[in-house]
Parts: C-alpha cells; structure tokens; sequence
C-alpha cells in the first residue's frame, strides 16, 4: 500500500518542466519567502478555500487567492508567500496558479501509523487502518475535533464543517480513515475530505511493517545508526494470513559493513519477528547501505531502509565545499530571508549571525546546533539542508552579519567544514513613510480629521490572527535549544516555550493598550469592529501577571502606594487615581497606540466612563520622553504592510502637539515650547535598548558635553569642550541596567533615560 510513493515520483517527472523548486526544497525556506511548487492537489472545494498538495518529495497546503478554483486531483503549480498558520505550513495567499489539468495518475494514500503523522508527512494524503472512534455519537454539523484510538493511543481527526461528514452518525467499529496530515499548534491531525474516506475496516492477509529502535521507519525511510554496532529492528505483519519473509539484500557503497540477521521464515497474522542490523565501519567518514526485506506483501515487495553510519572517527564525512553566493532577496525593516548556493558534498546547512560586527565564531565537530544556540559570538539562525532562511527577531536599522557552514551527519556526529564558509552582511531597513502624509498639515484646521481619513478605511485583520501575524512573524523571538521566547509588553517578561506557540499554554494574552470597554462601541468584538482588531492597539502580555491587573486601568506615573508588582510593571496611585504603570521602554509605545485609537475612531478621552480617567498629559510625557525605537519602528513597518495604515505619532512625534486628545479635536496652539523644552524635545537616545552602539543627538543642534549617571546617580562618564551634531557610545564598554544621560546644547540642557542589555 505504500507503493504510493513511487507512483508519485512518476507524476513529478511528468511535470518537471513546469516546478521551480520541489516541495521538500520549498519547506525549508524562511517564513516570508516566496516559492514556486508543482504538485498534485488532494482536494478540492469541500475544505472551503485551502487546498493540500503533493509530489514526490513533501507535501504542502496552500491558502486563498486562485488556489481556491483548484478541483480535487488537478495538477497546479503554485507561487505565493510562505506562513505559518498554529504550526502548520502554509503557501498564502497564493498569488498565482498554472492548472495543468487533471492529472494523469492519482496520488494513493500512504499507510501510516500514527507515529509517522509528523512533521515529515504533514500536508500528504495517508490513511490509518483498523481504528476506532472514541465514544461515538454524531459529528457535530460545524467544524470539530473527534478522536480516533488504535488500541494504543488516540489521535485526532479534523471534521470541516462544509465536508458530507459534519451531521453524520460516526462509524461504530473499526474504520479505516483517509485524509492530509494536518497540524493546529501542537498536535498533527488528520483531516478527511468527505464520507468516502471514512469506510468500514477489511484486514489484508499479510501487511508489513518495520520498526527500528521501536519506531516504524517507512519503505524508503532513512535511519541514522551513528556509531551504534547493534540496532533492533522489528518486522510486523499487520494482516491476518502468515507472512512470508524470504530473506533480505544488503546494497550500497558500504553495503560490505552492514548485515542483519534476518531469515527466511514465516510470521505470522498480527505478530511479530525481533532481528538486528549490525554495523561495523570499515575507516573514517559516513557508510551509507540500503536494506531490502523480501516479502509475499507485493505492495512493499522489497521493504526499503537506508541506513546511515558514523566511522571509526565518530564523525560523518567532512564536506568538500561551503556554500557560496550569499545574497538577501528579502529585506525589510522587520524581516530578512537569506539565500546562498549549495556547497558540494553537503547534506545539511548551519547558518549562523550577529548583529553589529562580523562573525569569528566556529561550529565545533561532534557538536549539535539548534536554532538559538550561541556558537561562540553568534547565534544559530537555521540548521537544515535547505538553502535559505529567515531568522527572527529582526528590527529596524541593524547592521546584521551572517556565515554559512556545511555539514554532514547528526545526533553528535557532525561534520563541519570550518573554512571558508560563505558570509555577507546586510542592514535592515528604517522608516518607510514615503508620500503618505501628501497633503496632511499640522497647520490646518482640518489636522484631526484630516489624520482620521489617512488612517481609515484600512484592511480589518481579525483579531484571532494575531497570533499567525504579529507573534509567529515579528514578536517570537529564538532562544536556547531550539526553543522560543516572548516578551510581555508591559512587564519585560521572556516567557519561553516549545514552538508553535500557544496562547494558553503559555499564559499570554493580545492586550488592548486602548483598552476594549473604553471604546465607544463596546462590546466591539461580536462581531468584530475594526477598532477591536486594530493591530496598532495590540501588543502580547502575560494574562494573569500583567493584562489582567491591568485590566482596564489608565496608564500613568505611580507616585504613592503600589498594591502590585510584577518586574517592569506595576499598579498603584498617581495622586488619588489607581494607574497601571508599564516597563519605562514600553510606556511611549502604549502612549502612541492610544493617541492613535483615539484620532484613528474618534474616541474621545473625556466624556467616557473608563477613558476620561486617562490623562493626555501623561500620555505626551511619555510620547516625548520615550522616542520610537528601531523595536517600534520595524512593527510600524510591519503593521503598516499588514493594515495598510500607519500611526502618525511614530512617524511624527510633533504631531502629538497639536491634538486636544480629551476632545479629539485641533489645537492650534501647538506645544508652544521654550528653547529648553524645544531642546528636551529635540533630544534622541537610540537604540533603547541597546547592546552595541548609543547614538545621541539633538536634532537642529550641537552637543557640547554630556554626562552619563548610572541608576545609583555615580557619573560613569563624562565629556566636555566637544562641538558634535553625533555622539557614539560602546554599550559593551558599560554594565547592562539603565543610565541617565545629560547633554548641553547652545540652547540648554536635556536629559534621557538609557538602557543596556
């Protein structure tokens, strides 16, 4: 039965003159990057506007635009954006389909156990045999998540809604069940496409299976053996007549250090046969050889693994050449993806990167890298045999430096070849505003509304997609061990966890930095409003520890008693008003995500209930006080091609001056600075935070000296009799934690706040 796989490798080559990139190739690019596949869809509009699709090497799904005219079986080749939408990898929106027409051999289910529904298979058409559903009853008439057992363990089936299955009494007995591997955050699904993949279970006589190590290795799998001398592997026959096992075939370049000891023999139905495959290398470098089991189950006649050994140095073979050609075809100010061309010799790929200087650290032989992990001065930005990447955790106006390895082996036996690896360097983009503010002055009259009609109509991105749009492709973050991390807005908290992320399981929530019940239009969210869903207002926090005693409390300066605290952020009074105070690098942030709620919806801050509790005063305190950093800018940026507006008080702080935002209406009168605030205003510290390099400036004038205090008031630096329009400081020359930097002008003194990581 699992014979489909070579079927399909027929289809391919049929079609090899259309595919740009195989879609095992096309699964290791970076999210964000665009591919080109050709395949064969396994559905058609019964899974509504998705469509899942096959070839020889991999499955994918792709996602809206033309795809959705694709029938069931028709040979398309698909060009669009790659995603991740709760794990699961998607092509979206497609931005263009070539249908070939039907095609000509249809792909055949694999057989799988649960086991395998995995990464690997994830998009392809399999079946389970001999299951049952768990309590059944009647599917639901809408979309729902039923369970299936083997006897062993359960595994879930996804039911659509608009399939001939919702409503349907579910089978009683044993079924087989055919559909794509699909994935929602951390469990993989299987997804059937209408009641002709749910049928009644018949036993075959005799079915194969193997396992090596106790997991089922598919016909034409790979398994690594490394320096093991003895592995188990364990011959199934999942039918009810006797198997017929006739022997086996030892093939390959290293075929002569190999041998199992299996034989001839019978097993019989729904038993089992222990054998091992013994391995001794005969010298240095990888042995690779191929094991063919002979059987009477014709479908898998010979069963095929290809084994992988370690040499007598403990490591695979060492590459003949790095990769070479790095370029940056995609470059953004909150996103980049890397290419390089493939070195020789070379099975896999470790990419790693810097930001600020070039790369001197070097991958260790023997030594396993995840994405995250720190090589020295560098961090792992991808590891697998593609050739591209995206990493994350990308800002805006960065000078980032990257070197490209080759390797061999895995598990501890890799293989680097450490000269000469292919590097570049590129820097992220800045402010993109170009002409969108044509014909907007702060001078007219008509500023308010003027804004209001920049801004609006834009594009209305659910708030439930938050997580597919601003976490999985701008906020999460890499850390050690393959793992990823999230920073809570308001309080500073890295919440680490296993990808993909998850909203419960990691406690976080998309807070409202305007808050939702101090919209005019509360309850926005049934249905959904565009001011519910702004993406703007939305930033990630911790739900019990920060967006909860939030709550819907104004923002402001605690000066008296605190009743809360948890690291950056706190609750407590400003004069008699009980106020939430955030983290000091987020409060110009939240102070410009509610001026811009306010003029993007109307939303007054006086004359409402929850909202005139918030002061404007405080808000511009904060605004002016905490500039846009390259962390805000890049989001804006990203926003701004999400939604397709932007947010005036990022792009112009002055802005901010000439709106009464208690009334939402014009102020003529502007800020009517004196020098000094003029000077205080003009003042920038940037990056905040920073781990490389300071820059201060006082936009329009000279620095003639300056002072840096630590949080402790000691002066740790100090310059005087300079005339600079830019002063360069070395964070790595000073102690992470925060500074307060002084500067004389001409025209006055100003002081800011700084933070080292």
């Amino acid at each position: 039965m699992k014979k489909a796989v070579l079927i399909c490798s027929l289809i391919t080559l049929s079609f090899s003159t259309f595919s740009q990139t195989d879609i095992a190739d096309a699964r290791t690019f970076g999210i964000g990057q665009t591919v080109t596949v050709t395949g064969i869809a396994t559905n058609g509009s019964e899974l509504g506007s998705i469509r899942y699709m096959q070839d020889a090497t991999a499955g994918i799904a792709g996602y809206g635009g033309p795809i959705t005219g694709v029938n069931r079986y028709d040979s398309i080749t698909v060009t669009g954006p790659l995603i991740e939408f709760s794990g699961l990898l998607e092509i979206s929106f497609v931005t263009s389909v070539t249908n070939h027409g039907p095609a000509v051999i249809q792909p055949i289910p694999l057989e799988i156990p649960f086991s395998s529904a995995n990464e690997s298979l994830e998009s392809q058409l399999v079946k389970f045999q001999n299951v049952t559903f768990i309590s059944p009853t009647t599917f639901a008439s809408g979309n729902s998540t039923v369970q299936v057992t083997d006897g062993v363990t359960n595994f879930d089936i996804r039911i659509n809604g608009s399939t001939n299955i919702a409503g349907t009494a579910m089978p009683t007995g044993p079924v087989t069940i055919t559909g794509m591997v699909g994935q929602y955050n951390t469990n993989y699904q299987l997804v059937p496409r209408d009641l002709n993949d749910i049928v009644p279970y018949v036993a075959p006589a005799y079915e194969i299976n193997v396992l090596v190590e106790g997991a089922t290795v598919l016909t034409n799998g790979n398994y690594f053996v490394g320096n093991n001398s003895t592995v188990n592997l364990t011959v199934e026959n999942l039918g009810s007549a006797d198997l017929s096992i006739s022997g086996y075939n030892m093939t390959g370049v290293d075929a002569v250090d190999f041998s199992s000891t299996i034989t001839s023999g019978t097993i019989a139905g729904s038993s089992n046969q222990a054998y091992t495959v013994n391995y001794s290398p005969s010298g240095t470098g990888s042995h690779f050889a191929t094991i063919e089991i002979e059987s009477n189950d014709v479908d898998e006649n010979p069963y095929i693994i290809n084994f992988e050994g370690a040499g007598t140095d403990n490591l695979a073979t060492e590459p003949m050449l790095n990769p070479s050609g790095l370029t940056f075809p995609l470059l953004e100010s909150y996103t980049l993806g890397g290419q390089y061309n493939a070195g020789s010799g070379a099975s896999k790929y470790l990419v790693l990167w810097k930001n600020g200087t070039a790369i001197t650290g070097v991958p260790v032989d023997g030594e396993s890298y995840q994405r995250g992990d720190v090589v020295g001065d560098a961090k792992v930005a991808y590891v697998g045999a593609g050739t591209s990447f995206t990493p994350r955790g990308i800002v805006a106006n960065q000078d980032y430096y990257f070197a490209v390895y080759a390797f061999n082996g895995l598990d501890g036996f890799e293989n680097y070849l450490t000269t000469s690896p292919a590097t570049g360097s590129v820097t992220s983009l800045g402010e993109d505003i170009g002409s969108y503010y044509n014909g907007v002055s702060s001078a007219s009259p008509t500023f308010v509304s003027d804004l209001n009609a920049l801004i609006n109509p834009h594009t209305m991105i659910t708030y439930f997609l938050y997580k597919q749009t601003m976490m999985s492709n701008f906020e999460i973050k890499d850390t050690l061990g393959g793992q990823s991390y999230v920073t809570c807005a308001l309080s500073g908290e890295r919440m680490v966890f296993d990808d993909p992320f998850d909203w419960t399981a990691t406690g976080y929530s998309r807070e409202h930095t305007f808050a939702h019940s101090w919209m005019t239009s509360w309850p926005a969210n049934n249905p959904e409003q565009p001011e519910y869903n702004d993406q703007h207002n939305l930033y990630p926090a911790n739900l019990a520890q920060a967006n909860t005693p939030r709550s819907n409390l104004p923002l402001g300066d605690i000066d008296g008693n605190v009743v809360f605290t948890y690291l950056g952020g706190r609750v407590g009074l400003m004069g008699s008003q009980m106020v939430y105070e955030p983290r000091e690098v987020h409060k110009g942030n939240a102070a410009r995500s509610i001026m811009y709620m306010a003029v993007a919806y109307g939303f007054n801050l006086n004359g409402n209930l929850n909202s005139d509790k918030q002061t404007q005063e405080v808000l511009k305190d904060w605004h002016f006080n905490d500039l846009p950093d390259n962390y805000e800018i890049a989001r804006h940026e990203y926003i701004h091609d999400l939604q397709g507006n932007r947010n005036p008080f990022i792009d112009s702080v002055d802005y901010a001056c000439f709106i009464d935002f208690d009334n939402n209406a014009y102020n003529v009168d502007g800020c009517q600075l004196s020098l000094e605030e003029q000077v205080e205003q003009s003042f920038v510290v940037f990056p905040v935070p920073s781990s490389d390099k300071v820059y201060i400036q006082v936009n329009g004038t000279e620095i003639t000296a300056y002072t840096v205090l630590d949080a402790q008031g000691r002066k740790v630096l100090s310059v005087s009799d300079i005339n600079a329009p830019v002063v360069t400081l070395n964070a790595s020359d000073l102690n992470p934690g925060t500074y307060l930097v002084t500067v004389d002008t001409p025209y006055g003194e100003a002081k800011r706040k700084m933070i080292v990581q």
